[in-house]
């Protein structure tokens, strides 16, 4: 059994299932936060199977940009649609239908699976590293962060609440970001397509192609302007939340932060992949940031 549009459906499927039994089966009387746990331990043990059985472990990746609107919008309907919190559950459907497009465009709802778990599954080197790795951090801890990300909507408040020049901002700035990203995947996509439409004359490729890595656009000023763009909207998310209190410090601000934390140590894991690849890279390296961007 592989990943394969059939295989991905049935997994969609009982994943909408398993929502719909949460959210209005027997736990419907539970607060937000509980539903979107209980959904996220299901869905942990769905990601875990379905990987066993195609040996593909992009199952989390495939619900990277579903489920967390999912949960904005069981924050919204548990908040009785308040206008605070309807605008921030639409906020992240703009961010979810974005990334969702970005993602099956490059085949990851046809069965395409993340280069990078192959490598790492070969650096590990044995079977039950692996399970555990697969269990603990692709299944567990990734979709943790989907309950962690989100939960900033849950301090929102459920009435209509006027909005404070912050919230504007907020949502400025979830625009901006936005487009960053949107501008920084095109960016990408336009090029990977040439290249590897050119590959087989790649003695004939010239400047960025014969480099092998896009260095123009907004990659001129950061290595990875997308994750910029991604952390930006959560982040932005986040203060839009913080704008309705008194402080913008609060327990939900460990989303974002753990977010950043996992896009670091992805960008380290990523570059040194590379790295490897191209010689031109470490170069590269000293004239772009890493995420945010650098204009010297």
């Amino acid at each position: 059994m592989k990943a394969n549009p059939t295989t991905i459906l049935i997994f969609f499927v009982m994943v909408a299932l398993l929502s719909g039994f949460v959210v209005l089966g027997p736990f419907a009387d539970e607060s937000a936060l509980y539903q979107v746990a209980s959904i996220t331990l299901g869905t942990i043990l769905l990601s875990l199977c379905f990987s066993l059985l195609t040996e593909d472990y992009s199952w989390t990746d495939r619900l990277w940009s579903t489920l967390p609107v999912a949960f904005a919008w069981i924050y919204a309907y548990k908040a009785g649609f308040s206008s605070p919190v309807v605008v921030a559950a639409l906020l992240a459907t703009l961010w979810g239908a974005r990334l969702t497009f970005n993602f099956a465009r490059r085949g990851g709802y046809s069965g395409e699976e993340d280069y990078r778990w192959k490598i790492l599954n070969e650096k590990i080197g044995n079977p039950i590293g692996w399970f555990c790795f697969n269990l603990l951090f692709i299944a567990f801890y990734q979709q943790f962060l989907f309950i962690a990300f989100t939960s900033p909507l849950g301090i929102l408040p459920s009435t209509d609440t006027p909005f404070t020049p912050l919230s504007f901002v907020a949502i400025f700035l979830f625009i901006c970001f936005l487009s960053i990203e949107t501008i920084a995947d095109q960016q990408q996509y336009t090029f990977q397509q040439a290249k590897y439409q050119m590959f087989p004359r790649k003695g004939e490729l010239e400047n960025e192609y014969a480099q092998g890595f896009r260095s123009s656009g907004l990659f001129k000023y950061s290595r990875h302007p997308n994750y910029f763009g991604e952390l930006g909207v959560w982040w932005s998310i986040y203060l839009f939340s913080a704008s309705f209190h008194g402080s913008l410090l609060h327990y939900t601000i460990a989303g974002p932060l753990l977010l950043t934390l996992l896009f670091i140590g992805s960008t380290i894991f990523t570059e040194s992949i590379t790295s490897s690849k191209y010689p031109e890279y470490a170069t590269y390296k000293e004239k772009a940031g890493a995420i945010i961007f650098r204009f010297w």
